[in-house]
């Protein structure tokens, strides 16, 4: 029987349809996370040693992905790897951020690096922004106020479907000495401004949702007060829209044809699969823009 490849985050927006890309295949797969829902997933946390050695048996291949909570690589997340490698994994997919190449203060790039000097092999894959944050941290206020509120400014965005994401993954995890040392970029088809995202959702909605440009501080207030967000969670979505407001957020490549062998989602389609997260509660009504009260999402 093949060795297991070891999914971390496998709950997420990448996790999930990772294991279910791996299945697909028929690969041995074990799903890791700190509340596993898969009948054959294992519990794992980063900073609780106790779950390292079930999650690391027997297993070669990983996909690391980085807790949100764990900023310090170096006393939150090294020892784990260190013992992921004393008990055989050889090969680590580490999903990064676009970008982290570039700015080393990012928790991910310093991830990168201890993985450059871990020895073991290594794979890093840098997506672009994800299109499900607008199906949930931003759900509410397309749902509910029809519209899209972020500091981007009339940057340009390179969105990416996190399913495409989860195909490259699964292409890499299935044939990990092919890309060794190799970082792949995922990003969708097309750099868009919020204003042309909002009309694409409009398009597929058959209602007007309208992008609000706020400022840094607007969009803080606005976070904090109507999306419920914590002062850590509203400070991180501002710095990440801040790069489209600075033009550095567009970079497109053909990272997802080149690994899969097929085109990547557009957000168009994204949307019109994943609808239902902007449609009106059922007996709840539509609160149009203007509405007040933060939503309970789904």
């Amino acid at each position: 029987m093949s060795s297991p490849i070891l999914v971390t985050g496998a709950t997420g927006n990448v996790g999930a349809p990772l294991v279910e890309a791996l299945r697909a295949t028929g690969a041995a797969v074990r799903p890791a996370s700190r509340h596993p829902v898969d009948p054959e997933g294992v519990g794992f946390d980063f900073v609780e040693p106790g779950t390292w050695g079930p999650a690391f048996d027997g297993v070669q291949t990983m996909f690391l992905v980085r807790p949100p909570r764990l900023a310090d690589i170096a006393e939150d997340m090294a020892p784990a790897l260190v013992a992921a490698r004393a008990g055989g994994v050889r090969h680590v997919v580490l999903l990064s951020v676009q970008g982290a190449g570039h700015v080393p203060v990012l928790p991910h790039a310093a991830l990168e690096r201890w993985l450059r000097r871990s020895g073991m092999d290594w794979t890093f894959l840098r997506p672009s922004y994800f299109d499900q944050n607008l199906s949930t941290v931003f759900a509410a206020d397309i749902r509910e106020r029809d519209q899209v509120v972020v500091p981007a400014g009339n940057g340009r965005t390179a969105f990416v479907d996190a399913h495409d994401v989860a195909a490259v993954a699964a292409a890499v995890l299935l044939d990990p000495a092919a890309h060794a040392g190799r970082i792949w970029t995922p990003t969708g088809a097309e750099a868009l401004t919020w204003t042309e995202a909002a009309a694409r959702l409009s398009t597929v909605l058959g209602r007007t949702i309208s992008y609000r440009r706020p400022g840094v501080a607007a969009y803080l207030r606005h976070a904090r007060t109507t999306l419920g967000m914590d002062r850590g969670m509203a400070v991180t979505t501002a710095l990440i829209h801040a790069t489209a407001r600075l033009g550095v957020a567009g970079h497109l490549t053909d990272d997802v044809r080149t690994v899969t062998g097929r085109a990547p989602t557009s957000l168009a389609a994204f949307a019109r699969r994943e609808r239902g997260a902007w449609e009106p509660s059922a007996g709840g009504g539509h609160v149009r823009a203007g509405g007040t009260g933060p939503s309970s999402g789904r």
